[in-house]
């Protein structure tokens, strides 16, 4: 059965995952979260286990988490992950996109405001920040926030009160910031799009999400997790992937991440006209798809190799001078042309 492979690596995924994380419930490399058992965080590679652990910690002290990493790798998951581990785990966990709020509903939305202190103000409303009370609020893509927005939102983390729209009086507001980002904040700094204070008040604790091609050997047990959570899309006749989907997907780059591939699986799975799911139904053909054979540490290699043979022939065979001419120590020099096979001839 081609999905014996998969079984067997979920299996491994399980037994390991078990052994790392005996304090939560971590099943077939999947991550429960408790309250949302439809949205699991899923792998039992070196990178996530870092990132479980990390969250672990994180999730035990009251100070913000700034969550950054690539579209699609999963931030919103991690946050949901330290909420349902935190003290704050019985109150709302509430999540605004500020990159998808409309500019001039921004204040309104997050800060709230009182009846009749704007045309179409019929009532009262209470705004995000104000709804996650005791419990947690996540600003995911913290980036896009309006500058006049990033001075109110500072404004609320020093003082913990927030100001609606309208109001004449203070509301103090207990709640744990988290946030995510996509973008590079501190480039951001430098072109005076984002506020250096806010970005410190933030800052306080940082988890990078790692991009899934990083991530070895999370892609089979991703894509059994989506043929399972979305089984009742596929038509009936499909049973899994077949031995070329799983080599094709495992050498994408996936620039979309874990959405990309969710997205790529459940088209598949829909698409497909015989019992095992193909490159061609993934969208993964080789001729149009495949990232390049040659890997990153891979072309590393080659370039390192390469300069080396160079600086030894110039030196005519002398590690010393070589080394100098490659800026490196003697010793630093032995280690890599040991590494690559080079003999000083």
């Amino acid at each position: 059965m081609p999905l014996d492979a998969l079984r067997l690596s979920i299996t491994l995924g399980h037994a390991f995952g078990m052994a790392e994380m005996t304090a939560d419930t971590f099943q077939g490399g999947q991550w429960d979260l408790h309250h949302h058992p439809e949205s699991q965080m899923v792998g039992a590679s070196d990178q996530m286990q870092k990132i479980y652990q990390e969250i672990r910690k994180v999730a035990g002290v009251e100070a913000p988490v700034l969550i950054t990493g690539e579209s699609g790798t999963g931030k919103e998951l991690t946050a949901q992950a330290i909420h349902e581990r935190s003290t704050r785990k019985e109150g709302p966990f509430i999540a605004v996109n500020c990159g998808a709020l409309p500019a001039n509903l921004i204040q309104s939305e997050l800060f709230g405001h009182e009846k009749g202190s704007f045309t179409g103000a019929h009532e009262r409303k209470i705004g995000r920040i104000e709804s996650a009370t005791d419990g947690t609020l996540f600003l995911d893509e913290i980036g896009d926030l309006p500058m006049d927005l990033q001075t109110n939102l500072l404004r609320f983390l020093q003082e913990k009160t927030i100001h609606r729209v309208g109001g004449r009086q203070d509301v103090e507001v207990n709640v744990r910031v988290l946030a995510a980002t996509h973008i590079n904040l501190e480039a951001a700094i430098k072109d005076g799009r984002f506020r250096q204070d806010l970005y410190y008040r933030l800052n306080v604790l940082q988890i990078k999400m790692p991009p899934l091609r990083d991530r070895v050997g999370d892609i089979p047990l991703l894509a059994q997790y989506i043929f399972t959570r979305f089984s009742d899309e596929k038509a009936h006749r499909v049973k899994g992937f077949s031995e070329e989907a799983l080599h094709a997907m495992n050498h994408y780059d996936w620039p979309g991440n874990i959405r990309e591939l969710i997205n790529r699986v459940r088209r598949a799975m829909v698409m497909c006209e015989k019992f095992l799911i193909s490159p061609v139904d993934l969208g993964l053909e080789r001729r149009t798809n495949s990232r390049m054979q040659v890997t990153l540490n891979e072309a590393r290699d080659s370039a390192e190799a390469s300069s080396i043979r160079g600086a030894l022939a110039q030196s005519r065979g002398s590690v010393s001078m070589a080394a100098r001419q490659l800026g490196i120590s003697r010793v630093s020099l032995y280690r890599l042309m040991e590494k690559h096979g080079i003999s000083k001839s």
